[in-house]
């Protein structure tokens, strides 16, 4: 029988084997990797800083030097025991900071990863964007080209214009032959034309 809810809804049941894979069986607390990865590196940052270092010098001077002058009862790190406390933190921070550096590295070394990829994908972009520019000057060369200059125009022009000049040259030559030609012919003509009339009038 199904479990009924709290609004006497039925609860559905999921089968663990027909169940998505991503599907979340269980509230679990969930560590927030970004966050933890950037302190990480803001301790391994800190640790590499001169600060750090002379802090930590400062610390365990005053941690000697308090343990050796004060009295016996007042110490609590004996010197007798050769400093067990003083030992078990440098030994808890050593621990814990080799992971914590290591952790730091690798987050650099994915940052430097993506970065070199992306890297690689905008120099092939600008390769072929070269490559698409350096076709187009050539296109545009071999367009420029074939295309005629203002010399060639000009000559070519004038040449058309001496040619226009020749043919009318010649042409009127022909009229001016033809009107020769034909001007004694019309005179006659116009002679044997006015003989009749004068016969014809009293």
């Amino acid at each position: 029988m199904a479990a009924v809810g709290e609004r006497g809804e039925p609860r559905r049941e999921v089968d663990a084997l027909g169940a998505p894979k991503g599907l979340a069986r269980g509230r679990r607390p969930r560590t927030n990797r970004d966050r933890f990865g950037r302190f990480s590196e803001s301790f391994a940052r800190g640790m590499g800083t001169s600060y750090f270092l002379i802090g930590m010098t400062v610390f365990v001077l005053v941690w000697l030097l308090y343990n050796n002058i004060a009295a016996t009862g007042a110490q609590f790190d004996p010197v007798a025991q050769g400093f067990p406390l003083l030992t078990l933190i440098l030994s808890l921070q050593a621990s814990y900071a080799a992971p914590l550096i290591l952790l730091a590295q690798n987050r650099q070394d994915d940052r430097d990863r993506v970065q070199v990829e992306q890297d690689r994908q905008r120099a092939e972009r600008n390769l072929d964007d070269t490559e698409y520019l350096a076709r187009e000057i050539v296109d545009l060369r071999l367009l420029v080209r074939d295309m005629a200059s203002k010399d060639f125009v000009r000559q070519e022009l004038r040449s058309l214009l001496e040619e226009l000049d020749r043919r009318d040259a010649d042409r009127a030559l022909r009229a001016q032959e033809q009107r020769g030609e034909g001007g004694p012919q019309e005179q006659d003509e116009d002679d044997e034309d006015e003989r009749p009339r004068r016969a014809v009038q009293p």
